[in-house]
């Protein structure tokens, strides 16, 4: 038995939230468009630039995991030499022949110390295996140090080792594994701070990605604001701001100002993708010339008009009166059409996404991509 009345009004409950977002949506879309026609964003000095001494360090080291249960390395490579060098330091002397090393694997370390870390401060270390090591599941790092570039040492690692990926085996000799056993990670604590450079006379801010009008509107905003020419632009990613005289004694507040003046930026053009995952990032500001690509059975047509007759169908192929067939799909779309409109029609007639990949990169080999192409 239903009652009718309650229903409708638990219908125009539920779907009263729904029809106020599809109103509001279409009240704003304009004002979207309109935005997004425009290419530009607002963002702040300290999102697209940095302090030129305000960069990290990279760090490297060697080490020695212990406590393995059996998936160390083997009797022979880097872990037996560094074992004995290791019990030789503090003053023990062990025949070799005695060794047995399969709970001991011999390890890189890498970390990134940012500038003003100070000591005592903890850093996360990447610990990876450099023999035949199975699995570093377990383990426990012994004290090893990291050193820089200039050969100094800026912090020390130990601790238990975290690892994602595991081994197993069964009783029947198979094995299966999961992620990446042989790299983990572990604790380092800092022990000599970056040397940093105070400056008292002037900052230069380097940019995240060069762009000549970028730089010059960052310098643009900052005479603005402080109403002198303070800053001028060196090159298409750095910038040079003199500090002024009643900031010299406090730098920081002057930065602090500085970093979060609004700029207005524009959108670059810009079309990522990853072959091996198959993801497609990219602007809607890019474009597509005139051009005719095939991939397989798929045919994209970018042309400056269409033969008459023709008309593009909800999937974007073209359909023929005459009724003459087409051995595959065939999108065809006019001059000047946005990537995000091909992918649209690539995926209605059901490209993959490799197909849409492998034809993005060939659209760029021919020239036809207007836009930056970065394949990772």
């Amino acid at each position: 038995m239903k009652i009718v009345g309650q229903d409708k009004k638990k219908k125009r409950a539920a779907y009263s939230p729904f029809l106020f977002l599809i109103i509001l949506c279409l009240f704003l879309q304009p004002v979207l468009v309109g935005a997004q026609q425009e290419g530009t964003v607002t963002v702040r000095i300290k999102d697209v630039a940095r302090l030129e001494e305000d960069r990290n360090n990279q760090l490297t080291g060697f080490g020695l995991v212990v406590g393995l249960n059996g998936t160390g390395d083997g009797s022979q490579g880097f872990a037996l030499d560094m074992v004995l060098n290791f019990l030789a330091h503090h003053g023990f002397t062990v025949d070799q022949s005695n060794l047995r090393v399969r709970n001991i694997a011999a390890v890189a370390l890498s970390a990134t110390l940012p500038m003003y870390k100070k000591s005592g401060d903890e850093l996360e270390v990447t610990v990876s295996s450099i023999g035949d090591a199975k699995s570093l599941q377990g383990g426990i790092l012994l004290q090893s140090p990291l050193t820089g570039a200039d050969g100094n040492v800026y912090a020390v690692a130990q601790g238990p080792v975290v690892v994602g990926g595991f081994t197993a085996e069964s009783s029947r000799g198979s094995r299966q594994t999961a992620n990446q056993p042989t790299v983990g990670f572990t604790q380092a604590i800092v022990e000599r701070e970056v040397p940093v450079e105070q400056k008292t006379d002037a900052l230069r801010w380097v940019l995240a990605n060069p762009d000549y009008t970028t730089a010059q509107r960052v310098a643009e905003t900052i005479n603005t604001y402080w109403g002198e020419e303070l800053a001028s632009p060196e090159t298409k990613a750095a910038i040079r701001v003199a500090i002024p005289e009643d900031y010299r004694h406090n730098p920081v507040a002057f930065i602090a100002t500085l970093e979060n003046l609004p700029i207005t930026q524009e959108q670059t053009a810009k079309v990522v993708v990853n072959p091996r995952t198959g993801t497609v990032v990219f602007d809607e500001n890019v474009r597509i010339a005139p051009v005719a690509v095939t991939r397989g059975n798929i045919t994209l047509r970018i042309g400056s008009q269409r033969k008459a007759g023709q008309t593009l169908s909800a999937s974007g192929q073209e359909e023929n009166p005459a009724g003459k067939t087409e051995e595959g799909p065939l999108v065809a779309l006019p001059a000047g059409t946005s990537l995000a409109e091909i992918v649209r029609a690539l995926n209605a007639v059901g490209a993959t996404p490799q197909d849409i990949i492998n034809l993005i990169i060939a659209i760029d080999q021919a020239g036809a991509l207007y836009g930056v192409l970065e394949i990772r």
